[in-house]
């Protein structure tokens, strides 16, 4: 079957969309994500978002990382996804999007999206966890799906690749694991980060949820005020505002870039039915096969 997709990124952070409102896309095969995901012999991406129906939203949003794994929330596929779901003529301008993790409004603009994210959950700071012999200092917070975040002063010496898989993998956040996030808080309203991402495996250009989830877990240690501006590895800027409560965290909303890199078209092929196996029955000899032994 052939399906027209979209490449977009959202502050380099990279997506292949697919219009899915028909629902017949085989999301249940992690193996062909996988292979669209890949770089070397697919499209190539960070992950794959479905635009789909809706009986609860404009639409609804499917997002599976490039391992095949189908996540709750990811907040610059997010606003990619709004742009498309927009100039499709899905959605309006003003909308909301049904995913995993609850209800998103987005608002379309000129040259950003800007998306309203339910309210984090599961916020946990001055953390403390044991990595090779030596204590790391970690704060935690949900923001639709889980991040670490660790404060640094040498932003840009740190082997994300290396301690963000350590504390990915570590058991204070087995089975499902955790985005790892770095960060230096560069001013009253400024702040860089770099981010771990769960799913990719690997360090990010930018990752929404990440970002977001620094800006709130440094507004909530009195480090900075809303609205925060987080510069991520790929140069953008992104704006996090909220408002802090008692009880945590509310009205919290991320503005930032999407863009369109190409679109085609790509034909997946039906997967190969398994032959079913055939039950092993005695067979009955025929008459004429018999050989009677002569009587002596």
């Amino acid at each position: 079957m052939k399906y027209h997709f979209w490449k977009m990124h959202g502050a380099g952070n990279d997506f292949i969309l697919l219009d899915d409102r028909p629902a017949c896309f085989p999301r249940h095969d992690p193996a062909l994500i996988r292979r669209l995901c890949d770089r070397r012999t697919g499209i190539g991406s960070e992950g794959l978002l479905l635009i789909q129906s809706s009986r609860r939203a404009h639409c609804r949003m499917r997002f599976f990382n490039p391992d095949g794994r189908e996540a709750a929330m990811c907040g610059n596929g997010a606003r990619c996804l709004a742009r498309l779901a927009c100039d499709l003529g899905a959605a309006p301008p003003k909308m909301q999007i049904e995913t995993a993790a609850g209800l998103v409004e987005a608002e379309v603009l000129a040259k950003a999206v800007r998306i309203k994210i339910g309210n984090p959950t599961d916020c946990r700071c001055h953390q403390n966890l044991s990595l090779h012999g030596e204590t790391v200092r970690y704060h935690a917070i949900d923001t639709g799906v889980p991040h670490v975040v660790v404060e640094t002063e040498a932003l840009d010496s740190v082997e994300v690749g290396r301690l963000g898989a350590a504390i990915r993998q570590h058991a204070a956040f087995a089975p499902a694991g955790a985005n790892v996030n770095f960060m230096t808080i560069t001013g009253p309203q400024d702040l860089r980060a770099r981010t771990y991402e769960r799913g990719v495996e690997a360090e990010t250009l930018s990752c929404g949820t990440g970002i977001t989830a620094c800006a709130l877990i440094a507004g909530r240690l009195g480090r900075v005020r809303p609205p925060v501006r987080v510069r991520c590895r790929h140069g953008d800027t992104l704006e996090v505002n909220y408002r802090l409560t008692a009880e945590g965290f509310e009205d919290v909303t991320l503005l930032g870039p999407s863009a369109y890199v190409f679109k085609g078209q790509v034909t997946i092929a039906p997967r190969p039915r398994k032959p079913r196996a055939r039950s092993r029955r005695p067979s009955r000899p025929r008459a004429g096969n018999l050989r009677i032994p002569a009587p002596r």
